[in-house]
């Protein structure tokens, strides 16, 4: 095991070490208050950021031919989401190719963090997280659980 280092009556004084620290500081600030290149400002609303090409976005589920969700309602993505924020609730598809679908499916993406486990997981290609979209606001923390329907228009 390495052995603590003694402090010299130098750094035990504090106020040479703070000194430093407020160097370090002042020359950050005037860097950046001279050399405006080097910083990196958007004026928000009239430029947009670039997104970075790892942001997955926000969920979408993927539609059959005839416009039915590719969900079986099989739980994989629900299983394996480490916040829980996916709900699903499985019914008999009315034909009688598919075995089940989902009647329920929400996403609360409050709870969600993006990490992309649910898209890994499902077998057959239904949710993906490939959006780019970032913006999204609302007043109601409701507006924030996403149905089925609104998840198969994105």
């Amino acid at each position: 095991m390495k052995q603590k280092r003694e402090m010299t009556w130098l750094e035990r004084l504090y106020y040479p070490e703070l000194v430093k620290g407020l160097l370090v500081t002042a020359r950050h600030f005037f860097v950046n208050l001279f050399f405006m290149k080097e910083t990196q400002t958007f004026q928000w609303p009239e430029e947009e950021r670039p997104i970075s090409p790892r942001w997955r976005g926000r969920h979408r589920l993927n539609k059959r031919e005839d416009g039915t969700t590719r969900c079986t309602a099989c739980m994989l993505c629900a299983t394996v989401c480490p916040s829980e924020c996916i709900h699903i609730v499985a019914g008999e598809h009315p034909d009688r190719k598919y075995e089940k679908y989902p009647l329920v499916y929400e996403v609360d993406l409050f709870r969600c963090c993006y990490c992309g486990m649910c898209v890994e997981a499902c077998p057959c290609n239904a949710i993906l997280m490939d959006t780019q979209d970032m913006r999204y606001g609302a007043y109601n923390q409701d507006k924030f659980l996403i149905a089925k329907e609104k998840l198969m228009d994105w």
